[in-house]
């Protein structure tokens, strides 16, 4: 399939769809059927049929891209507010500890800006402005790293059961010396 699933697309993305269907457009003066016209450029019929209507009905002026099917609910402006937001930490905003979750920004957003976003949409517009998931590393305040390593180097080696050499075996599910 040629197109995506759901979700926006970027400028570019949308520029190439806008030139298939101008492409399009070209065929369908030279005379060509749909079905042809889908194969040359790779679409389902069903598309080409939507936009033999839209050529014929107001030409290659309908078949131009329209922008974005939606706005963003978050302008630049106020996602630099909420950056600012984020950066006082969730202690500030009234949650115990200092993880920020998309549930908490979720919240958030609702108190500070009265606009409700899907996780995935909160997900998708902290991504696009350059934030990542991170599980932080959750150690005891005690911890003695060096106790840890020796640990691991000295202690972890005799706890640990040997493995089996490789060798012949048999296919039976009990051990040979048992019979």
């Amino acid at each position: 399939m040629r197109y995506p699933q759901g979700g926006g697309l970027t400028a570019e993305r949308q520029a190439f769809r806008e030139h298939i269907r101008l492409q399009a457009a070209e065929l369908f003066a030279a005379g060509q059927g749909n079905a042809a016209v889908a194969r040359e450029l790779r679409v389902s019929v069903r598309s080409v049929q939507r936009w033999r209507r839209a050529w014929e009905d107001g030409g290659e002026r309908a078949l131009a891209s329209k922008g974005p099917a939606s706005r963003p609910k978050f302008s630049e402006a106020l996602f630099a507010v909420l950056e600012q937001e984020l950066v006082k930490g969730p202690v500030a905003h009234g949650w115990p500890d200092q993880t920020w979750t998309l549930a908490r920004i979720k919240t958030l957003i609702g108190r500070r800006f009265h606009k409700s976003m899907t996780l995935s949409a909160i997900a998708q517009m902290l991504h696009r402005h350059g934030f990542s998931h991170q599980v932080p590393a959750r150690r005891a305040v005690e911890r003695n790293q060096e106790a840890v390593t020796g640990w691991v180097k000295e202690t972890w080696p005799q706890v640990e059961t040997p493995r089996r050499r490789s060798g012949a075996g048999s296919a039976s599910k009990t051990r040979q010396a048992s019979r």
